[in-house]
């Protein structure tokens, strides 16, 4: 199972018809996608989970449905166990980038990570997972399917963030800096965190 957010609202895509009585359950042959994104932006549609027996046969349809861009990403720890995090639309996010051609997900969330903000001497530990969101660029729906890799650096310099991608600040944050920096984030980050960082479904929030 995994989700792809649209507006922050997650589509659940999962092997399972039934997830839970709020959600409702389409069979992914029969999902008219631009339809379901529009009512998911217009408000009309706000749990919804579209299942096929075969897990693989999910992203395949996405990518059948949307123009695919792919990124890379990077959640760099320090010696000091904080997180590094930068400011961009107004929500604090983790660096990532478009993969350019003929690069690997591992090395573009590398080079993305020190152009957004400066860090150096980064040792990548592990992939973490991908995250899926839709956007909308020249009134066309894309999706943007980021590989996101666990870092490591005891860089200890100055942070400097990419001020023509639209970055205002980098900052190394804690585990307490990070919960709060989190309510000010979105939903695919969050899911790259551990559970004591967070988190519920959106719309649960909602009084």
């Amino acid at each position: 199972m995994y989700k792809v957010f649209v507006k922050e609202i997650p589509i659940i895509l999962s092997t399972e018809k039934k997830i839970g009585s709020k959600y409702t359950s389409i069979p992914l042959k029969e999902v008219k996608f631009k339809k379901l994104i529009e009512k998911i932006n217009n408000g009309e549609l706000l749990y919804v989970n579209i299942y096929h027996k075969n897990e693989e046969k999910l992203e395949q349809f996405l990518r059948k449905k949307l123009p695919v861009v792919e990124a890379g990403g990077g959640m760099v720890y320090n010696n000091k166990k904080e997180i590094l995090f930068i400011r961009r639309n107004s929500k604090w996010d983790l660096p990532k980038g478009k993969v350019e051609e003929g690069e690997s997900y591992e090395d573009a969330a590398v080079r993305e990570t020190m152009e957004e903000t400066g860090v150096k001497n980064l040792e990548v530990r592990r992939f973490i997972k991908k995250t899926y969101h839709i956007f909308q660029r020249n009134e066309k729906f894309k999706l943007k399917i980021t590989y996101w890799y666990e870092m490591y650096s005891d860089y200890d310099g100055v942070l400097i963030p990419e001020e023509k991608e639209g970055i205002k600040k980098v900052k190394w944050k804690n585990f307490e800096k990070s919960q709060k920096a989190l309510q000010d984030s979105y939903e695919n980050i969050k899911l790259l965190f551990p559970k004591e960082y967070l988190l519920t479904h959106p719309n649960d929030r909602i009084s």
